[in-house]
């Protein structure tokens, strides 16, 4: 098996490490972002704003399924790389196929439920008409490749957890890349509009895997075929982490979805530059959203290990790289807001909910980004349900409110305004909760020592 025997976390700095796999995490998250807002652009192309506006509805209702998904692979990467802190690498190959077995069922059953209530959702979402068709039609054909998307995830998680932040990029990188050459034949050339968006969705969920396999079990040897005793092991501890975190990551759709259905009042146009928004919310601040899942192996490979002192500085470092990066962003984003405007075709109320994004909301980017800081440590060391509690607090109760007050006020740009006030005062009171416990960890607090595991015959769980 390639790779040190020791975690590669567990020395040298640990700003290096945070720069290094979010930068990596960032560059691929940011890229397949990328991708999916030329998506967009091109079915703006058509001229149809509907069709933009069935996408942001879809995106809403998706955003579920996929954010599950997302808890999935944090309670595998927590799991996998606190037994490479302890010094169990078979232990952790064997961890990582049982996530990647129990993470495939779970997602196979949520694309199902989205399947057969696509309709009264997209309708709950706020859709009327043909949007709500164009949008149903869209989600029904896509909602099953989550199920693929899933696999990727946990295989990516567990490139990670070990360090190869580089090879968990190029698994995105390198879907992306196929995506960005197909879209616009599908979409524009061959006339396929929606559909031919929802097509290149299906392969580059399929691409995920078929790189993520390459990488992770091919190369490097990451995974090995569990057998029952593993699955027993890992079963209560797996569902620990994963049942809050999939529970945290709903918080952000839940709250989107409320979102979506306070702008939706102000037509299709709004949606339309919402839409835009959620895609240059994601593409823009990659780095920040793939801080949490980045770290997280930093976290827990020290935490495994007890090395107390290193997790103070990984939440420090993580910290700072996160309000630099966020500032950047802001400065670079506040003087872009027409040409984004033009190159989408916004106009009118749509122009001002971007204006309002790139001028107001960004800055409360600031304080979410110390919550995703606050979301790694906590699930990864040992207090998920913290994790829990700040997003639901955020999306479940500050969020709605504060956009419906703020819209009566400004229209649909307080939409815009009221999460940022949400996101800042959560963020605020996430970043003090956090630091505070780190800063409480001790040697007796994190997992006991555990002798590794002996495995006569590793070969039999190798996978070729």
């Amino acid at each position: 098996m390639s790779g040190a025997a020791q975690g590669r976390f567990l020395t040298g700095s640990t700003m290096g490490h945070v720069v290094r796999m979010t930068a990596t995490g960032a560059f691929g998250i940011t890229f397949v972002f990328l991708v999916d807002a030329l998506n967009l652009f091109w079915l703006s192309y058509l001229g149809e704003p509907q069709l933009v506006a069935a996408i942001g509805f879809a995106y809403a209702i998706q955003f579920f399924s996929v954010s599950s998904g997302i808890g999935l692979m944090i309670a595998g990467t927590a799991m996998i790389s606190q037994t490479i802190g302890r010094g169990d690498r078979e232990e952790a190959r064997a961890t990582a196929g049982a996530s990647i077995a129990m993470a495939t069922i779970i997602q196979f059953f949520v694309a199902l439920l989205v399947f057969l209530f696509r309709h009264d959702l997209i309708a709950l979402a706020g859709a009327e008409g043909e949007t709500a068709r164009l949008a149903a039609r869209y989600l029904g054909m896509t909602v099953f490749s989550l199920v693929p998307m899933a696999i990727s995830m946990q295989l990516s998680g567990a490139l990670r957890a070990d360090g190869f932040g580089a090879k968990a990029m190029y698994v995105t990188l390198f879907s992306g890349l196929t995506l960005l050459v197909v879209d616009p034949i599908l979409i524009v050339t061959m006339g396929l509009g929606l559909d031919g968006a929802a097509y290149g969705l299906i392969l580059f969920r399929f691409l995920l895997v078929g790189f993520a396999v390459v990488f992770a079990i091919r190369q490097e040897n990451l995974v090995a075929m569990p057998d029952r005793a593993c699955f027993e092991r890992m079963l209560a501890p797996f569902f620990a982490i994963a049942v809050p975190t999939i529970a945290t990551q709903m918080a952000t759709p839940f709250g989107n979805y409320l979102l979506t259905r306070v702008i939706a009042q102000f037509g299709d146009d709004a949606v339309a530059a919402w839409a835009v928004v959620s895609r240059l919310t994601v593409l823009v601040f990659g780095g920040i959203f793939s801080l949490s899942g980045a770290i997280g192996g930093i976290f827990g490979q020290n935490f495994g290990a007890g090395y107390i002192d290193r997790l103070k500085s990984t939440y420090r470092d993580a910290l700072v790289f996160c309000l630099i990066y966020t500032l950047v962003a802001w400065a670079l984003l506040f003087f872009a807001a027409p040409y984004v405007a033009l190159a989408f075709d916004l106009d009118g109320q749509g122009a001002e909910v971007l204006q309002a994004f790139m001028t107001i909301g960004i800055g409360g980017f600031v304080f979410i980004g110390a919550l995703f800081v606050s979301n790694a440590a906590f699930n990864n060391l040992g207090k998920p349900t913290r994790s829990t509690i700040l997003n639901w607090f955020n999306h479940g109760v500050l969020s709605w409110p504060s956009a419906m007050g703020l819209a009566l006020l400004f229209g649909a740009p307080g939409v815009i305004y009221g999460q940022a006030v949400a996101g800042t005062v959560t963020g605020l009171f996430a970043v003090i909760w956090g630091w505070k416990y780190v800063q409480s960890l001790q040697p007796s607090t994190q997992i006991p020592e555990r002798t590794p595991r002996v495995h006569p015959n590793p070969d039999r769980y190798r996978i070729r």
